[in-house]
């Protein structure tokens, strides 16, 4: 496994993370989700992603109760807040800020996280006051440095120009061969600023590992299968996109690699990137996202995975 420099922080973190959105402590059972954990540490692993509303809790959760014992300095541990807890419970005002950081910090079994960050950008409360209460965060010891995912460049500019606040260090785009949307604005802008990306869905919701093939039902032990996890898919599990990833067979195949590792390596091509976030619902997958780490993918094979991709490519 090899590890970069999250942003301007002192954190060195895996290249492949572990993440927990659909699978870890809720969408997978428990003993399935605990041996992921574990052979990520046996692979190199240490950077793990969660939020508060991953399960309503149940992932913290589970984390706190697997990562427990294990040595707090050896692991990366990020968590998120914005999104409902409850009909009252929401957004990142300083009085959410506080109480979802308390809630997820007693989940953890943890006195603090390395990361944190706001799961959206809440239009609702004044941006100064979400800085501010991040800031408290940081200066209390709660959390060591603060990222966001899925803002604007606009938005990131804006709490990078107020005055002394903590300043961001990574962002959490979805990114993939399939979906560049962060290309030309938020990547460029971050790395020029100190925040690298911690991309989740880099494997377009499993569609990039190649498991699933157009015009045919999904295999019964796939996410896509899943009742709860399989609509989240979404267009990713169309016939036309499907089309399109089936040609990356032949340059997975030439390379003597899985599918899988192609699709990973791809966005560790680019250097703002620090960690692709993973799902997991075996240990074997760990084992073969892992891989992915130090691959390259030279020129001609990035060109020929564009032909491939084609229209298939979103924004």
């Amino acid at each position: 496994m090899r590890y970069r420099r999250l942003g301007a922080s002192e954190l060195e973190i895996s290249e492949i993370g572990l993440g927990s959105w659909l699978t870890l402590g809720h969408g997978v059972e428990a003993e399935r989700s605990t041996a992921c954990v574990r052979r990520a540490f046996e692979v190199g692993i240490n950077f793990f992603d969660t939020a508060n509303v991953y399960g309503k809790g149940a992932a913290e959760s589970f984390l706190g109760e697997t990562l427990g014992g294990i040595d707090r300095s050896s692991y990366i541990l990020a968590t998120k807040a914005y999104f409902p807890m409850s009909e009252t419970d929401r957004g990142l005002s300083a009085f959410q800020i506080r109480k979802q950081c308390d809630a997820s910090l007693k989940r953890l079994r943890t006195d603090y996280v390395d990361l944190y960050q706001c799961h959206r950008y809440d239009t609702e409360t004044p941006l100064e006051e979400t800085m501010d209460a991040l800031t408290e965060l940081v200066r209390t010891g709660k959390a060591r440095y603060i990222g966001f995912s899925e803002w604007t460049v606009p938005q990131i500019e804006a709490a990078l120009a107020l005055p002394g606040v903590e300043p961001f260090v990574s962002s959490q785009p979805e990114y993939s061969m399939l979906y560049r949307k962060p290309e030309p604005g938020v990547i460029p802008f971050c790395a020029r600023n100190g925040i690298s990306q911690v991309v989740w869905s880099p494997l377009a919701q499993g569609a990039l590992t190649g498991k699933y093939r157009p015009g045919t039902a999904p295999p019964p032990d796939s996410r896509a299968a899943h009742e709860s996890m399989g609509p989240w898919m979404g267009r990713w599990r169309d016939d036309e996109v499907l089309t399109a990833v089936d040609r990356l067979r032949p340059i997975a195949d030439g390379l003597g690699v899985p599918m899988v590792q192609v699709a990973l390596a791809w966005v560790l091509r680019e250097p703002n990137v620090a960690s692709a976030i993973t799902g997991a619902s075996r240990p074997e997958q760990v084992d073969q996202n892992a891989a992915a780490s130090g691959l390259t993918l030279d020129d001609d094979v990035l060109v020929a995975i564009d032909d491939a991709l084609g229209d298939a490519v979103g924004p």
